[in-house]
């Protein structure tokens, strides 16, 4: 296993796509009922603003990609381009807990690093540009994860569709004074 880490260019977007939904649909099934991994497509997705914004890793195995997220300066703390209730105000880093976003891993690259890779990544760059803490909503497939990556829970939510359903997320959050700067 040879796991590299770079960041996302526009020319991965396909691929990215391809990837989240084969995480959502599968990765959620353990969690979620087939109503709520349905409505999850409708909250979950693709922020190419991330991308745009230079703060999107691609975690690739042996040249396959294994997975993808991000950290952002932006206000919105979780969805993709076709969610409503985004925000694309900066955070104040001396304020604002910078935000991790869109994690995903591919279902056959599951437990291998990929989220860990990722997200030190994340808090390392976020932390660089003047960050002292983190914040997500996790999903609850991804909470084990950042429960072990030191998160604690904040608050729970239910996210609402444009379908009338309701995914359940996590609110978490993290000191960067953990991180090594």
């Amino acid at each position: 296993m040879s796991l590299t880490l770079r960041l996302a260019v526009p020319e991965d977007l396909p691929a990215l796509r391809e990837l989240m939904n084969a995480s959502i649909g599968e990765l959620q099934k353990s969690f979620l009922g087939p109503d709520e991994v349905a409505a999850s497509f409708d909250i979950m997705g693709l922020d190419s603003q991330l991308v745009t914004d230079g703060t999107y890793f691609v975690v690739e195995d042996d040249g396959q990609l294994a997975g993808c997220g991000g950290w952002s300066r932006r206000a919105t703390l979780f969805g993709g381009d076709h969610s409503a209730g985004r925000d694309a105000a900066l955070l104040d880093p001396d304020r604002d807990p910078a935000r991790v976003r869109a994690m995903y891993t591919h279902p056959d690259h599951v437990r291998k690093g990929v989220g860990r890779l990722i997200l030190e990544a994340c808090e390392t760059a976020a932390a660089g540009e003047g960050f002292t803490r983190c914040e997500l909503a996790g999903t609850m497939a991804g909470e084990p994860l950042y429960r072990a990556c030191g998160y604690h829970e904040i608050e729970r939510f239910t996210a609402p569709t444009s379908r009338g359903g309701q995914v359940p997320l996590v609110r978490m959050g993290k000191t960067l004074s953990q991180v090594a700067q």
